[in-house]
């Protein structure tokens, strides 16, 4: 893909990504280094595949999660110190989105981000006061319950009609205590089962969402950025091929398509709460009445980012890059029908579908066919590429393996 040439481009401002393990990082560190910016990256895990790439400029070594917060202030601030001058400060996770967001005082003394108003990301981020949002922006969204027992939901759950999707308010969080962000459930029996095993007693983290018929194609997403004063500058439409879990999951291959409805219920939502910045949101197409439904609000650089490329390279972290440093923004033109694919998640994909019998291995084939980037695998970066296929390949050893009989007492 052609670069866009930008005059007067300035590399000068470093960025700080943490962490570094995630594709979405690997990806953040390719894009702003082919741009000739130092980007250093943070990891407790020294292998984490950013830190592995030719365009990462420095490593530090911190483990945020198991960290106190004001530990980890302490010590991006030290980070800051060492590398000498104010830089760029990219989470990658909700969470450390919302710890930006909590220290950001004391963090501006050695970092540049986005200075969304105060609340506005952790209104984005709840799915109960987004509902709430949409509601008072008249933002077509799916109905939802926000029960403050298994009992209520019991009693109003059904007049929502089934199926439901159980879901949390706070995915995070959810997620790290079961593995788990969401259900289908069908009848009243299988919404108690689900409460059972997902509510947190003491804490109210359960909705129940409408459920819209549909397929995979017709769960749609955006990524945008919106400025110092609030315009949006970049945003690009697309939505899902594949995803794993198959039955709803992360973007395992995905194509850019236009929906300018989608933009203006984003721009809609951001204009109310004040916030400012990157913005990785999905959304479903309701076939029953023609309109894209706001399902989530990430403030944050999305996993998927590089999928919303326009024809000259241009993507949600170079537009913030230019913003945050001052520098002019070029128009964006989009690449309707560029596809983007994460290599091992979608080869899982298409073994799932194909137990259950809804993809063949020719057509599976058929669509990877015009794939413009890859999650991991990059020609100018090959040694993360080459860590990821080793990975890869004894991942599937392992898988292979596991189902092999153990030798029988006979045979030893």
């Amino acid at each position: 893909m052609a670069h866009k040439p930008m005059s007067n481009f300035s590399a000068a401002t470093p960025v700080v990504v943490f962490r570094a393990e995630s594709y979405c990082s690997l990806a953040i560190v390719r894009t702003l280094g082919r741009m000739g910016v130092q980007v250093f990256c943070i990891d407790h895990e020294p292998d984490a595949l950013a830190m592995k790439s030719r365009y990462c400029a420095g490593r530090f070594a911190w483990d945020f999660e198991s960290s106190p917060p004001d530990d980890s202030a302490q010590f991006l601030i030290g980070v800051g110190r060492k590398i000498g001058q104010k830089s760029i400060l990219l989470p990658t996770f909700d969470t450390r989105s919302l710890f930006v967001e909590q220290y950001r005082d004391l963090l501006s003394q050695w970092f540049l981000f986005p200075q969304p108003a105060p609340g506005a990301v952790p209104r984005l981020y709840s799915k109960e006061s987004l509902y709430r949002l949409c509601k008072t922006e008249d933002v077509p969204t799916p109905e939802t319950l926000f029960p403050d027992s298994v009992e209520e939901a019991l009693r109003e759950g059904p007049g929502l009609q089934f199926p439901l999707i159980v879901k949390a308010i706070d995915p995070d969080r959810l997620m790290h205590r079961t593995g788990r962000r969401m259900a289908v459930v069908h009848q009243l029996s299988e919404l108690r089962d689900a409460y059972a095993e997902l509510d947190e007693p003491g804490i109210k983290n359960l909705a129940l969402q409408e459920f819209i018929p549909g397929d995979t194609q017709d769960t749609w997403m955006l990524n945008a950025y919106f400025d110092r004063v609030g315009d949006c500058r970049f945003a690009i439409t697309g939505h899902k091929l594949r995803q794993l879990p198959i039955d709803g999951g992360v973007t395992t291959l995905g194509v850019c398509a236009p929906s300018q409805a989608m933009i203006d219920s984003i721009s809609r939502v951001v204009a109310a709460t004040g916030y400012q910045g990157v913005v990785d949101t999905d959304f479903c197409y309701d076939n029953r009445d023609g309109l894209w439904k706001l399902l989530d609000v990430n403030p944050r650089i999305g996993a998927t980012f590089r999928l919303f490329v326009d024809q000259h390279g241009f993507d949600v972290v170079r537009a913030l890059y230019l913003d945050l440093t001052g520098q002019s923004l070029p128009s964006v033109e989009p690449f309707w029908g560029r596809r983007w694919l994460v290599e091992d998640k979608d080869l899982d994909a298409m073994r799932a579908h194909r137990r259950k019998g809804s993809l063949s291995l020719g057509a599976w084939l058929g669509s990877l066919r015009g794939v413009s980037e890859f999650a991991h695998f990059a020609v100018d970066d090959l040694w993360p590429s080459a860590i990821f296929a080793m990975r890869l390949v004894r991942k599937n050893i392992r898988r292979v393996f596991g189902r092999l009989p153990l030798p029988s007492k006979q045979n030893r």
